[in-house]
């Protein structure tokens, strides 16, 4: 019984390991853990690095929206939505993050955004002060930076919201129709005053 035991923890460790390593394709569209499809979805841009410091231009209420490439995306894409947010704050003892940009609609066929403005048809929904634009970076000077993540979404349909649509009835309306995601970050801390 104790070998028939290890015997078939000895099986399914191989299994999941044969799997996981199927995983190590799920850039190239293979089969991660539990068997399921991760689509190799990308956005890029050359404003700066993934994980790198938001150069001036892109940040506070003036900034410029960069621009971004998507690719990979699954067959099946019809839209893309943006969630632009700072995770490092909370506001009122509430979970909710900081709102920065707020963008659905983005036609499949773009390819992607370019700098300071939207592909025709792209909706903007209305950030954290109110206002339906892109709001950069603007974390007060400190000793930490925070972390601006721009969060990419694949989606099997355009979303029928108006522009006053909140992040919630964004992400309500795109449940069931997420077909990939992807994300980039940028870090940002505002410079103290010179002495």
């Amino acid at each position: 019984m104790m070998l028939g035991m290890m015997m078939t923890a000895a099986t399914l460790a191989l299994a999941f390991t044969a799997d996981a390593g199927q995983g190590a394709q799920a850039g190239q569209g293979g089969r991660g853990r539990g068997g399921f499809s991760i689509p190799p979805l990308l956005m890029e841009t050359d404003a700066f690095p993934d994980g790198g410091v938001v150069p001036q231009k892109y940040t506070g209420r003036t900034g410029v929206q960069p621009g971004f490439k998507f690719s990979n995306a699954p067959a099946g894409t019809v839209s893309y939505a943006i969630i632009f947010h700072d995770i490092d704050v909370a506001f009122g003892g509430n979970t909710p993050d900081v709102l920065h940009w707020l963008v659905w609609n983005i036609p499949a066929a773009a390819g992607g955004i370019p700098e300071g403005k939207l592909p025709e048809g792209a909706v903007q929904g209305r950030n954290i002060t109110g206002q339906n634009a892109y709001f950069g970076p603007g974390a007060p000077p400190g000793p930490r930076y925070h972390h601006y993540v721009f969060e990419l979404y694949a989606l099997s349909a355009t979303l029928d919201l108006p522009p006053t649509a909140t992040r919630d009835e964004v992400v309500k309306a795109m449940e069931g129709k997420v077909v990939a995601k992807a994300a980039y970050v940028g870090r940002f801390k505002g410079e103290a005053p010179a002495k």
